[in-house]
């Protein structure tokens, strides 16, 4: 098994706002050879998200335009098995409350590790490559 799942073999898309953290996960997934495509919004990462399939979605909570939460609710109607990751620096009981009730499979807090980020992934990968088989 790859250290962190079957990541390499899976595509992500992150949607965040923040240039920072947009640029410092896409060269952490980079470096290992595992494929990310980044949106700075809702409406981009809608875009990607017509242009191809993505397996994964990890997306800041708090970013103007379309509710995260709303955005969330469209992407798994139409895509059911995508592993999804809400992020945020604020950590809102009812907003996470929220995000589990809607089916997200995780909340990570701002700043999180990569350590934490890749777990937290394998968790959600394995999970997924048993549904398959």
């Amino acid at each position: 098994m790859q250290e962190h799942g079957n990541l390499i073999h899976l595509k992500t898309l992150l949607v965040d706002d923040d240039e920072f953290y947009r640029s410092a996960l896409k060269t952490a997934f980079s470096e290992k050879k595992y494929y990310m495509q980044t949106a700075a919004s809702e409406e981009e990462g809608l875009k990607a998200l017509e242009a191809e399939n993505f397996d994964i979605i990890i997306i800041n909570f708090d970013l103007p335009g379309m509710s995260s939460l709303e955005f969330l609710k469209k992407v798994m109607g139409s895509y059911p098995h995508v592993i999804t990751i809400l992020i945020s620096a604020f950590r809102d009981e009812e907003t996470i409350s929220r995000t589990f009730e809607i089916g997200v499979d995780d909340f990570l807090q701002k700043p999180f590790s990569l350590k934490t980020l890749f777990a937290t992934l394998a968790v959600h990968i394995r999970k997924l490559d048993n549904l398959k088989d």
